[in-house]
């Protein structure tokens, strides 16, 4: 894809030596910036000052693992440094920015466990990002704890702040520390080869020699703090964004105000208030105030620009919550986990409070629980007739009050997968009851029975449970129902997915006909609108189905209405909530595509969220969008009764417009190592895969580039056709690509078809725990445009 100047000839000339110095016009030592800007603060901070210092904690793993380390924190006050007093080299080190939260007293299951040794005043939780294990800590005195969670909590609020040129200033500083083996704040060229290759480039060494020299003002065979910004300036000269620059700039210096309209019009598609943007533009991200006075903007902040969120491939005004959320509960996606408990395999993993802490503070609102009768009249949760371990009953519920509305206000739904005899589930009761207290739904909404559900604003902040009930929602109302229910009270989840391993479900059946029990009336009070029920068939569900009633599919099962009677599945979810939940012969917890039950209306799709991968980043990018809220809208061809929408013929649907999504894959920047081999260099391709009902899916890549994941280049187009772009999900995978084995995962990024913004954008790219390793990154061109059927036949 060419790029069009005013006159319409495309840009072909290289980048001529007055353009080269516009990229180092705005200089400024980042290596001192970035120290200073929290070293500033330290001075007058007690507690920074203090970390600086450093001081003797106990790490603690379980009661019997409690272990002497000395924590510091180091220089760039980015890192935290910590060793055994014993040992005299071995040590470790965490960055701030990996740290998500700090929890004060004994607040994990592992503090939790040696209460009665540490009093809660001396003891905090480091929590951090993704799927890496806490860090819990015993201080020496209740001051010295403060000390720290002060001074962590202010550190990470820094990180938050930072913008993108001050999150670039850190990631040189740490590269500098890196490459500066003997700590002289100095680099001579042998750690400058040392540094490329850590930084993933392949150089000529010859090449890398002139740009040292080139750097090295002082002609002291060394860098310093000015001189390697120089020399990481000379390295990572954008070409591919300068190119775009000079196609718009008069003189190659600057873009007027008048010529950032221009680019903001042709290239990034804008049509509103467009000069008021792009002045807006200018004095957010241009860093020359001599060229703020002149109302234009650099290449400096042309650069900014394209690499902060506006720049970015996700439409910001999709990050807050925009969808109207007043329709009623099974017009929603609604995130969801399996198994929630667990935080590894189904056999023999470990059970944790932290499955719900990290799955509700990543914007779960549906969660699960399997309850079992425990010791001393305890409920306690564990994956039955496994080797899992078991966490209390009550211990959840208290994990369901602290969390559930602390990242999102709308509903949390609890679904109860009951195995407890009726005494115990009268504990169950009683637990729900006084400790989440109003936060428990248990009255319909206004005092009334309506016809449909409620909407997720009607329900904010209010905890909903899923499970068996005695009666319907009519007779709760009225007080009129029996005191107990005979029969099983689970919902089925752990028999109905096991059909096609005979053996296996008939071993289930037998150890589930001993959970028989009655239900307690307490218990079945606490359940309003989504009352587990068995699905029958649709035709009956819609002759004799309440709203309330939610019915759960294995996931085989759902994927074969799905192909065999889509469009009577939209319809039912139109009206029920339906539960998709992974197979039991998934024992690794593995989850299955989401999307195919996306795809037929299903809300309530359960995935095992403690496993990384594909899914989950379909699950991540979905719930990306509506201010990560954990309820998305669903497409209004699929909230209608009456006439369903058939994923497997979308085009038989009115108002049927399919679309083509041009993707020109320009650079990437900053790939990571992913092979810790001494000398090893990416080999980075990008791959484009698109999900969504079955006519859109596909996936198509770039040729790979050899020993290169510093700054790749590909100018490769890869064309789709959507078919269904209101439920289709784009995710772009980097890989280092191997002739001998399977490719190497780099980084990845899924996003809403319909939140993409179109022109010039960057893709900021995330782990496999979906987590940012910035400043990774894609550098692309977007294009949409309507198709015709007769195009789309073709």
């Amino acid at each position: 894809m060419g790029i069009s100047t005013r006159s319409g000839a495309k840009v072909g000339r290289t980048v001529s030596h007055s353009c080269s110095r516009v990229l180092f016009s705005s200089l400024i030592p980042l290596i001192v910036l970035g120290r200073l800007n929290i070293r500033g603060g330290i001075q007058g901070d007690d507690n920074l000052q203090s970390m600086f210092v450093g001081a003797m904690m106990r790490k603690i793993k379980s009661r019997t693992w409690k272990k002497q380390r000395y924590f510091r924190l180091q220089e760039d006050c980015m890192t935290i440094w910590y060793k055994s007093k014993k040992a005299v080299k071995a040590h470790s080190t965490f960055s701030v920015s990996d740290v998500e939260a700090v929890r004060e007293g004994h607040q994990s299951e592992v503090l939790k466990s040696i209460a009665d040794e540490f009093p809660p005043d001396r003891c905090f939780t480091l929590v951090f990002r993704g799927r890496r294990g806490n860090l819990d800590l015993v201080a020496e005195s209740a001051d010295e704890a403060q000390l720290w969670i002060r001074g962590m909590r202010k550190l990470m609020e820094n990180v938050e702040s930072m913008g993108e040129r001050e999150k670039l200033d850190q990631w040189i500083c740490d590269w500098f520390k890196k490459a500066d083996k003997n700590k002289d704040g100095r680099m001579n060229f042998k750690e400058v080869r040392d540094l490329l290759k850590m930084m993933n480039v392949e150089m000529n060494e010859q090449h890398a020699l002139r740009l040292f020299r080139m750097a090295d003002k002082s002609q002291s065979n060394t860098l310093e703090d000015d001189e390697f910004v120089q020399f990481y300036k000379m390295l990572t000269k954008r070409k591919d964004v300068l190119r775009i620059f000079q196609a718009y700039s008069g003189d190659g210096q600057k873009l007027t105000v008048p010529e950032l309209e221009e680019f903001l019009r042709a290239e990034q598609l804008e049509t509103e208030a467009v000069q008021q943007h792009a002045l807006e533009l200018i004095e957010r991200f241009e860093p020359s105030d001599a060229a703020k006075m002149l109302q234009a903007m650099t290449i400096d902040g042309f650069l900014m620009y394209l690499g902060s969120a506006e720049g970015s491939i996700f439409n910001p005004r999709h990050q807050c919550v925009y969808q109207d959320m007043s329709q009623p509960l099974c017009h929603y996606f609604i995130s969801s986990s399996h198994n929630t408990y667990l935080l590894e395999d189904q056999l023999r993993g470990h059970s944790s409070v932290e499955g719900y802490i990290r799955a509700l503070t990543r914007g779960c609102r549906c969660v699960e629980v399997d309850c079992w009768d425990g010791p001393n009249g305890e409920p306690i949760v564990y994956h039955g007739h496994t080797l899992t371990t078991k966490i209390l009953f009550k211990d959840v519920v208290n994990a369901l009050d602290n969390y559930a509305f602390k990242v999102s206000e709308y509903p949390v739904i609890l679904s109860i997968e009951n195995h407890c005899s009726v005494e115990q589930q009268r504990v169950m009761a009683e637990h729900l009851n006084q400790i989440l207290g109003d936060k428990l739904l248990k009255s319909a909404v206004d005092g009334r029975i309506a016809n449909s559900f409620p909407s997720p604003e009607d329900l904010k902040r209010k905890i909903l449970l899923k499970g068996k009930k005695i009666g319907g929602l009519e007779e709760s109302m009225s007080g009129v129902m029996e005191e107990t229910l005979s029969g099983e009270v689970t919902t089925d989840d752990d028999t109905a997915d096991i059909e096609d391993d005979n053996q296996h479900h008939d071993n289930i059946r037998r150890r589930t006909k001993k959970s028989k029990q009655g239900l307690c009336k307490e218990l079945s009070d606490c359940i309003v609108y989504c009352k587990s029920v068995r699905f029958n068939s649709f035709k009956h569900s819609r002759i004799h189905a309440k709203f309330y009633e939610v019915s759960s599919f294995t996931e085989s099962k759902a994927r074969k209405f799905m192909h065999e009677t889509g469009a009577e599945f939209v319809c039912h979810n139109a009206r029920q909530l339906s539960r998709i939940y992974p197979s039991g012969l998934r024992t690794a917890s593995s989850n299955f595509n989401p999307q195919d039950m996306w795809s037929v209306g299903c809300q309530i799709v359960a995935l095992n969220f403690q496993t990384a991968g594909v899914e989950m980043d379909l699950n991540d990018g979905l719930f990306s969008q509506n201010g990560r809220c954990g309820y998305v809208l669903k497409p209004e061809l699929m909230r209608s009764s009456e006439r369903g929408f058939d994923p497997e013929h979308p085009q038989s649907h009115d108002g049927y417009q399919p679309l083509s999504l041009s993707i020109q894959v320009i650079s990437g920047q900053q790939l990571p190592k992913v092979n810790i081999k001494e000398g090893s260099i990416v080999d980075p391709l990008v791959r484009v895969e698109i999900y969504g009902v079955p006519m859109d899916h596909a996936k198509h890549e770039t040729r790979h580039i050899e020993n290169n994941g510093f700054n790749p280049v590909w100018y490769d187009t890869l064309n789709f056709t959507i078919h269904t772009p209101e439920l289709a999900l784009v995710r772009f995978l980097v890989e280092d690509y191997d002739k001998a084995s399977k490719n190497d995962f780099v980084g990845q990024y899924t996003l809403p078809f319909m939140c993409m913004q179109q022109g010039y954008r960057h893709i900021h790219l995330l782990s496999k725990d979906g987590t940012s390793i910035h400043p990774a990154s894609l550098f692309v061109n977007i294009r949409i445009t309507k198709l015709t059927c007769n195009q789309t036949s073709t």
